[in-house]
């Protein structure tokens, strides 16, 4: 489960901010977190945002842009994600999402991974439709 914010900024754009800890399920062979949670969870909340921000349609996912892992992630490490609406089509929408890993012990935090992900909007026959424009 994610718990999702939906953030306004001062020039009235949308982003949304999700948390999650990295526990034992999450680790591949050599102890780190394996790279399809972290794409999983960029799925996830970046379509969360979308469909905050377009209410009504049915998105999937079309494409991600860039797939870099920085650095391996620990067990117990919190991630902090962060999507905001990079571009709009006609039919489609792109969010940029930013994962940054945070140290509980300091404070500190480090940008561990970034993407655009590219979802479209389908109408009930699985047709490409146009979003809303509102």
């Amino acid at each position: 489960m994610h718990v999702v914010k939906r953030f306004k900024t001062p020039q009235g754009k949308y982003f949304v901010e999700s948390y999650k800890v990295v526990r034992p399920e999450h680790l591949n062979h050599f102890g780190y977190l394996f790279g399809g949670f972290t794409l999983m969870w960029v799925d996830e909340i970046s379509w969360i945002a979308a469909s905050r921000d377009y209410p009504g349609c049915s998105f999937v996912t079309v494409s991600m842009d860039k797939v870099e892992f920085r650095r391996g992630v620990h067990q117990g490490t919190v991630l902090r994600f962060v999507a905001r609406e990079s571009s709009q089509g006609n039919t489609s929408v792109e969010y940029e999402v930013q994962v940054f890993a945070d140290d509980l012990e300091t404070g500190a935090e480090e940008a561990i991974f970034q993407t655009h992900i590219r979802f479209v909007c389908l109408d009930a026959a699985g047709k490409k439709t146009p979003l809303p424009r509102g």
